[in-house]
């Protein structure tokens, strides 16, 4: 690739981060001058050979964090382009005061392993988010695992379990081995949702939040070119000690927005019909109530 190039996918990825990220609260550059540079570039080079603006773009994405304890978290990726980004990687760092030196440090390197894998030679910021959102509350759940256990005679009265519903997104799901997989795990883990198979790929899980993790660890261990939590929503659930598993189950239930676990196709069209109407798949979110979603997935509002 040229310099142009590389330059043209880091402006079509910062516009549309700005647009999932509109507030300096959610997103901040640290130089304007590089970005509206990296701009006038981009418009103006009349020739792939032209040198690249000498001042990098960098900015911070600012994410509060809800955990399955009910804090909230505060969480800065501090992001820069060389100038050869995609082509090389970006430099991210993760700032988290709720994480201890050695945690971050740990999350730094399986991150760039994940990047690595995933993103070589691809804009990479977004995934990083997302990895980021999905796998901060294992890491406070190992921090916490390794903390001294209450003796059970003075245990709290309170037990709680936790609702969650994650949102998939692939690259694409052909394999059919791969979609079989997805509906007899969703079944056997008494997940509801859904799987689109096709380019991009998209499941949504929703059940016991140790289902929903138990799922994940199983489908994100296949070869994959790219795939990650998009977006994920955790609902604690205060149980009496004296209650049975079937009130947690009936609360569980209520939360659900999906019967079942199917495979939705939505008009398949495409050279090789792996692709889905999206204004289809908007209108079967609105119908359970998760519109919102669509564009965590696509960066557009759905019609």
């Amino acid at each position: 690739m040229s310099y142009l190039e590389w330059a043209e996918s880091q402006l079509a990825e910062l516009e549309l981060l700005t647009s999932m990220f509109p507030t300096q609260e959610e997103m901040e550059f640290t130089d304007q001058l590089a970005l509206a540079e990296l701009r006038d570039y981009v418009e103006g080079s009349d020739t792939t050979d032209s040198p690249p603006p000498s001042s990098r773009p960098q900015f911070l994405i600012k994410q509060k964090l809800d955990t399955a304890t009910m804090e909230r978290m505060d969480v800065i990726l501090s992001c820069a382009y060389p100038s050869e980004y995609p082509s090389v990687s970006a430099e991210i760092t993760v700032r988290c005061a709720s994480l201890s030196r050695a945690q971050q440090t740990q999350l730094h390197s399986d991150l760039n392993a994940y990047l690595v894998e995933n993103c070589q030679g691809e804009v990479c910021v977004l995934p990083a988010v997302d990895w980021v959102k999905d796998n901060l509350q294992l890491f406070i759940n190992k921090s916490l695992s390794v903390s001294p256990a209450p003796k059970k005679e003075s245990a709290s009265p309170q037990q709680q379990d936790v609702f969650s519903r994650l949102w998939i997104y692939s690259h694409h799901i052909y394999n059919k081995t791969k979609r079989k997989n997805i509906l007899e795990w969703s079944k056997e883990l008494g997940l509801s949702g859904f799987s689109m198979p096709g380019k991009p790929g998209i499941v949504c899980v929703e059940g016991p939040q140790s289902a929903c993790e138990d799922f994940w660890s199983r489908v994100k261990v296949l070869t994959w070119k790219k795939i990650m939590i998009r977006h994920r929503e955790d609902v604690p659930l205060n149980l009496q000690g004296d209650e049975d598993s079937r009130t947690s189950e009936s609360i569980i239930d209520s939360l659900r927005k999906f019967t079942g676990f199917e495979e939705a196709m939505f008009e398949p069209h495409g050279n090789r019909g792996n692709h889905m109407d999206l204004g289809l798949l908007y209108q079967f979110l609105n119908e359970k109530g998760c519109c919102d979603i669509f564009q965590m997935y696509f960066g557009i509002e759905g019609r």
